[in-house]
């Protein structure tokens, strides 16, 4: 799934190559991906991009003072074209595309999905507050308002959840996920069974220093980078996240998985939990 630093990236590539440029029309290839119907998706034909953000997880193209948000979820991703087809995308169950915006000058983005489980969404506001999903988005933890006393505050007000959901939890914190939680957990050595409101002095302030720190340095690696390379870049620097049964870059210790019904967390028993194994979430208790 793209997380914040993936996202962000995007919108600065995108930034740079959707500026000043007109929107020609968008194709919607998969009628149950956009979300909204007024103002209609047709609404951006003939609008000019002034420019794209990011809100936690979500991306924001702005044109002619309408807005055109894309939530690209756990399978969805941009891919730049350098050419599009002159025919529109049409509808079709066996294609990734789910909608394809074309530009003034023949370039354009396809919008897509892999997988049989379709969860990719856009929208077209007129304010990105209208979407739901960012309305109730958390503070994000790359700006400056994102001090350690805001940190303590959420995990103290979060009582005993275990630390790795309170993290990806999108109404506390914006644009972390399973990923980046799981690799900021690493860094800060810290299980992620550990509850939320347990933590010492020391250990926010490790905490708050793993999340600047291992978010700031993806966003900085992935600054520059087309959308092609994004997903590149970010698996090759993973210490922990989708790496079971590898050795743990930092203690050389076997990198574990605890499952759930729909995701998985890693981790290192050495660097995080104290040599010991954690059981599965439902029969285990560990490091409370």
């Amino acid at each position: 799934m793209p997380e914040l630093p993936e996202v962000e990236a995007l919108a600065l590539d995108l930034s740079g190559r959707l500026h000043d440029r007109a929107i020609t029309r968008i194709d919607l290839a998969a009628f149950s991906a956009l979300k909204t119907f007024d103002p209609p998706l047709q609404a951006l034909h003939g609008t000019l991009v002034d420019g794209v953000t990011r809100h936690g997880k979500f991306l924001d193209i702005e044109a002619s003072g309408l807005h055109l948000v894309l939530h690209l979820a756990r399978m969805g991703w941009v891919r730049w074209r350098d050419e599009v087809p002159r025919l529109p995308a049409k509808p079709n169950s066996k294609s990734t595309l789910a909608a394809r915006v074309v530009l003034d000058d023949g370039t354009g983005l396809d919008i897509t999905e892999f997988g049989t489980k379709k969860s990719l969404a856009i929208y077209v506001v007129r304010d990105p507050a209208d979407v739901e999903g960012i309305a109730r988005l958390g503070p994000d933890p790359l700006v400056e308002e994102f001090t350690i006393e805001v940190l303590g505050e959420i995990l103290q007000r979060e009582g005993r959840k275990q630390i790795k959901g309170v993290l990806r939890h999108q109404g506390t914190i914006a644009g972390i996920g399973n990923a980046y939680s799981d690799e900021l957990l690493h860094a800060a050595r810290m299980s992620p069974f550990k509850p939320a409101n347990s933590l010492t002095d020391e250990e926010l302030q490790t905490l708050y220093d793993a999340i600047k720190g291992t978010l700031g340095a993806a966003v900085d690696r992935s600054r520059g980078l087309a959308a092609s390379e994004l997903k590149g870049e970010k698996k090759s620097h993973l210490a922990v996240h989708a790496r079971t049964g590898e050795a743990c870059p930092v203690c050389g210790d076997i990198v574990r998985e605890v499952s759930f019904a729909d995701s998985s967390l890693q981790y290192c028993p050495t660097c995080q939990t104290g040599g010991k194994p954690l059981a599965d979430r439902r029969m285990s208790r560990l490091l409370k």
